[in-house]
């Protein structure tokens, strides 16, 4: 199988985006190791049309203007993959989720690892959000695109709108912050979820990202 790429340039470094047809097959980070994502073979498309509309909607989301993203996907994986993976279409923008939510919504509470790899595979970084998922305490946790980039695109989603206003120090990429979750979750086939309904915090599960 071969796929379509296309290089973009962001604010969190270069991305490589990767069709497979007119499918979002991956999102891949400028020094992702080799071996992360499994893809066949790659041939560079500049003109593939869902690379552009890729492109266009990050470039939105990284200006502030895009909350959310209208694309079909192409997850090519296990079927246990492919449950973490479609699960983190449910997190809503600027919350949260831990490893131990995501086990118990695909209803396998004791699968905390595995949902800990699956999420570390994700191949369609960002639009995917494997970065809204941290520690059960709180922590930021590993995560592909770096540490670094992970509290940007957490702070982006909380309210900054000038990715270099939101960089972090080294320190302050290894802080733990606080969760913000949501019980609500929907199903998702084959595009991402829109925009979903804000819900008034349930008490004891949810906070501000950043102690609001």
């Amino acid at each position: 199988m071969t796929y379509a790429y296309k290089l973009m340039e962001s604010p969190v470094g270069q991305l490589k985006l990767v069709a497979n047809g007119e499918r979002l097959a991956a999102i891949l980070w400028e020094n992702d190791k080799p071996n992360r994502v499994r893809l066949g073979e790659l041939v560079e498309a500049n003109d593939r049309a869902v690379l552009i509309e890729t492109e266009r909607q990050l470039n939105e989301y990284f200006a502030g203007t895009r909350d959310r993203f209208d694309l079909a996907l192409d997850f090519q994986g296990t079927e246990f993959q492919k449950k973490v993976w479609q699960a983190l279409l449910t997190i809503p923008f600027g919350q949260t989720r831990s490893y131990a939510e995501i086990a118990r919504q695909i209803g396998n509470v004791n699968a905390v690892r595995a949902v800990g790899a699956a999420n570390g595979r994700n191949p369609i970084s960002i639009v995917a959000p494997c970065h809204r998922v941290i520690g059960a305490s709180g922590e930021l946790t590993g995560f592909a695109g770096g540490l670094a980039n992970k509290m940007l695109l957490l702070s982006l989603e909380a309210g900054q709108t000038s990715l270099e206003a939101a960089t972090p120090t080294r320190a302050q990429a290894q802080m733990p912050m606080p969760m913000r979750m949501d019980t609500s979750t929907r199903a998702t086939e084959g595009k991402v979820a829109a925009k979903p309904t804000r819900h008034a915090p349930s008490q004891g599960t949810q906070a501000s990202l950043f102690g609001n």
